[in-house]
C-alpha cells in the first residue's frame, strides 16, 4: 500500500530543548473533536513508524470513535486507521473508547479501553470500507459525496483487574523487547496502579499479571519499562508535564519536562528517543527526547544509567 497523499508532519528540532517535535499543519493542531493519547511505534509496510491513537467526542464528552494514525517518519506522511467492532449482526461499528495507550506487536496492536480491558486489533486485515460505513465507524455523520476509510477490526477483549487508562512496552537492560506491557490507572489522588503484564501468545491465552505496584503519583498518563527503569508520566493541566524514572520503588522526578497536557509514553531504542505527546488544542505535538538528554548513554547496546 502507497501511504496517501494528505496532512503532513513536519519534523522541528528545538535547540533550546534539544528534541525533536513533530507537528500537525492542519485543523487536528486544534481541533476540539479528535484528541491524540497513546503512542508506539513499530513497522508498517516495511517503514519505522509512529502510531499515534486518538479518540473522538461530541462537544459534550460522548466518546464516538477511535482511530491510529500511523507516520512515516522518514517521508512525513501519514494515513489513518479506524478501530471499529463487529455488532451482533457482523456490522461494524466504531469502536468508542479512549484509547489512552498503545502497545504495538508485529501484527497485533493493543489498546487501553478504560474501565474495559484491553482490546486487541489485527493490523494484517485493515479493510477498506467506503460511504455510509466509512462515515458510521468515523463517528460522523452521513453526508453526500465519497467516502473511503481505513479500517482495524477488533479481534479480542483481555480483561485486566486495573483500571487500563494506558499502558506501554517493557524491554530488557540491553534493548530487547519483551513480550511485556506496563498497565496504569490514571487517577487524580495518588492510589493509581501500574502492573507488569506478559501478553498472551495465542488467541486463548490472557493478560498474566508479574507484579502491581503503587508509585504514589496522581494524573499518570503512560508508563514504560528499560532494564530497571521505569518511565512514568504525569500531567498537569495546561502546564508542562513531568517525567518520573528510577526503579520502581524509588521513582524520582526528572528535571525534563513533558509536554503540555502529556499523555502516554514510548520507548525508540533505534533512534534513542523518549517519545511522549500532548494532547490539548493548540498544544499539540508529539516529542521526541533523546537519551542523552535523559541521562542513558547510547540506545540498545548499553544497559540504563541512572543520571546523578
Amino acid at each position: 500500500m502507497l501511504w496517501p497523499f494528505g496532512s503532513t508532519w513536519r519534523p522541528v528540532r528545538q535547540k533550546q530543548r534539544d528534541t525533536l517535535d513533530l507537528r500537525w499543519l492542519t485543523a487536528r493542531t486544534w481541533t476540539r473533536r479528535w484528541y491524540p493519547q497513546g503512542i508506539d511505534l513499530g513497522e508498517w509496510r516495511g517503514r519505522r513508524t509512529v502510531a499515534v491513537s486518538w479518540f473522538r467526542q461530541q462537544l459534550d464528552g460522548v466518546h464516538l470513535a477511535s482511530r491510529v494514525t500511523f507516520v512515516d517518519l522518514e517521508r512525513s506522511r501519514h494515513l489513518d486507521v479506524l478501530l471499529a467492532v463487529p455488532d451482533d449482526e457482523g456490522e461494524l461499528q466504531p469502536a468508542p473508547i479512549h484509547a489512552g495507550g498503545l502497545a504495538w506487536f508485529d501484527d497485533r496492536l493493543f489498546v487501553a479501553a478504560t474501565g474495559r480491558g484491553i482490546w486487541e486489533f489485527d493490523l494484517a486485515d485493515v479493510r477498506t470500507v467506503r460511504g455510509a460505513t466509512a462515515q458510521r465507524i468515523a463517528g460522523g455523520r452521513p453526508r453526500r459525496g465519497r467516502t473511503t476509510a481505513l479500517v482495524a477490526v477488533r479481534t479480542r477483549v483481555h480483561p485486566v483487574a486495573l483500571r487500563c487508562s494506558y499502558l506501554g512496552r517493557v524491554f530488557d537492560e540491553d534493548g530487547t523487547p519483551l513480550r511485556r506491557v506496563l498497565i496504569g490507572e490514571h487517577r487524580t489522588d495518588d492510589r493509581g496502579r501500574i502492573g507488569e503484564f506478559s501478553i498472551p501468545e495465542n488467541a486463548d491465552g490472557r493478560f498474566t499479571e508479574e507484579h502491581v505496584f503503587s508509585p504514589g503519583i496522581p494524573r499518570m498518563q503512560g508508563a514504560v519499562r528499560w532494564g530497571d527503569r521505569h518511565f512514568v508520566s504525569q500531567s498537569d493541566g495546561l502546564r508542562p508535564g513531568a517525567l518520573w524514572s528510577g526503579p520502581r520503588s524509588a521513582l524520582e522526578q526528572d528535571d525534563m519536562p513533558l509536554p503540555v497536557g502529556c499523555e502516554d509514553l514510548a520507548l525508540d531504542i533505534d533512534a534513542g528517543l523518549l517519545w511522549s505527546l500532548g494532547e490539548h488544542p493548540w498544544h499539540r505535538v508529539v516529542r521526541g527526547i533523546p537519551f542523552a538528554r535523559l541521562g542513558i548513554e547510547g540506545t540498545g547496546a548499553e544497559p540504563p544509567a541512572r543520571r546523578t
